[in-house]
């Protein structure tokens, strides 16, 4: 059940990013996407980039973990960092964001919270 719900709301978080303001996301992001090979391995639910269709840089890499009793944890930041790795463009220097449906706070990640996203839809 829950992975069925984290593909249903991806689709919903990442417009949401797209309309918070600019100083909300990191770097010169102006689109957010995803990112996943023919085997989905890597399988990045949040990819940030300066532009579209092909991107010059890659602003930031995420997660988004919509689980009702389990918050964005050390286990999902090790394979956040495995498949920033593994993204044509993305560096250690890329910076990280989850997105949490579970309070959560981790070293390293910037953590969006239910409440941000439901900001960016209003005027």
């Amino acid at each position: 059940m829950d992975a069925r719900r984290g593909r249903a709301v991806e689709p919903v978080v990442r417009e949401s990013l797209r309309r918070l303001p600019a100083d909300d996301l990191p770097g010169d992001t102006a689109v957010v996407g995803g990112y996943w090979t023919r085997t989905n391995d890597p399988e990045i639910d949040l990819v940030g980039a300066d532009r579209a269709p092909v991107a010059r840089q890659i602003t930031f890499v995420g997660s988004v973990k919509w689980l009702e009793n389990r918050p964005f944890d050390a286990h999902d930041l090790g394979r956040l960092l495995m498949h920033r790795s593994r993204l044509p463009g993305a560096d250690e220097h890329v910076p990280l964001v989850a997105v949490s449906r579970s309070e959560a706070a981790m070293n390293g990640v910037s953590i969006i919270s239910p409440e941000e996203l439901l900001g960016a839809w209003r005027d």
